[in-house]
């Protein structure tokens, strides 16, 4: 591993959670799924929060049980979230829940994170496998959701074992997720149609990486449950800076936001 330049210390805010993942900052607040809840939660800059979509009374289609993963806002402030044992996206208008996008036809298991772009098109990552049934991983494809709510498989971008985590950039060119089991991120061009091509390695790592972010600079964050810390890499792999959070107070590391 390269040298750490900076060491930050996590502060806790908040408590109260069953497993929380995927977190965003939309308006001035900061959300994230509280996933075996089946709930999004948002925190204010106070450290105080309330529930701001609860899905837990919703009855899972195909009888599998709702459990909310990555989530994102579209261009008209309405809540997306991916329903990971569903494998579709929900949308929350405030009032209700509906079906959003369908990915059962490309997902043949659970779905994971999600980021969306200024123009409200969504990418999902998604296991490909079913790995509570211990199913073999298999390679997959990151999902696109349009604004109109239709999906498309990128293949064309290549395929991936379990890709997790998933960020883009602040200019919108450049797209990463991390692929989790291979321990290392990587990176696409990304048109002005969404479209993902020119797939590189963007950094080779020592721990598994799961929930990731580009920071203002261009630098990647990304979490590392194994090793207890959010860590800051540059392209081609340099870290330079981390944040680590104690085990007795957070438990492992699984996602991170700017």
């Amino acid at each position: 591993m390269h040298e750490v330049v900076q060491d930050y210390a996590a502060e806790q805010i908040a408590t109260g959670f069953s497993w929380t993942e995927c977190p965003r900052w939309h308006d001035g607040a900061f959300y994230f799924s509280d996933m075996y809840a089946a709930r999004v939660i948002r925190v204010e800059t106070d450290g105080s929060w309330s529930v701001f979509a609860d899905f837990s009374e919703r009855v899972g289609l195909d009888g599998a049980r709702v459990v909310t993963v990555g989530i994102g806002f579209l261009p008209d402030g309405r809540l997306i979230a991916n329903s990971m044992f569903e494998r579709v996206v929900l949308v929350w208008d405030g009032e209700s829940t509906e079906v959003y996008a369908d990915l059962r036809p490309f997902a043949p298991g659970p779905v994971n994170d999600m980021v969306v772009d200024a123009e409200g098109r969504a990418y999902v990552t998604q296991l490909g496998y079913d790995l509570w049934k211990k199913e073999e991983p298999v390679q997959t494809a990151i999902l696109l959701v349009d604004t109109d709510g239709s999906v498309r498989e990128l293949r064309e971008a290549g395929l991936y074992t379990a890709p997790n985590g998933i960020t883009i950039s602040a200019d919108a060119r450049t797209v990463v997720p991390a692929e989790a089991p291979e321990k290392r991120l990587i990176a696409f061009d990304r048109a002005t149609d969404g479209i993902l091509s020119a797939p590189r390695v963007f950094a080779e790592l020592d721990l598994l990486p799961d929930g990731v972010c580009f920071d203002a600079d261009g630098a990647v964050w990304a979490a590392q449950p194994g090793g207890g810390a959010a860590i800051r890499i540059v392209e081609g792999g340099e870290i330079t800076a981390r944040v680590t959070v104690g085990p007795e107070r957070g438990g492992p590391t699984t996602a991170c936001a700017p």
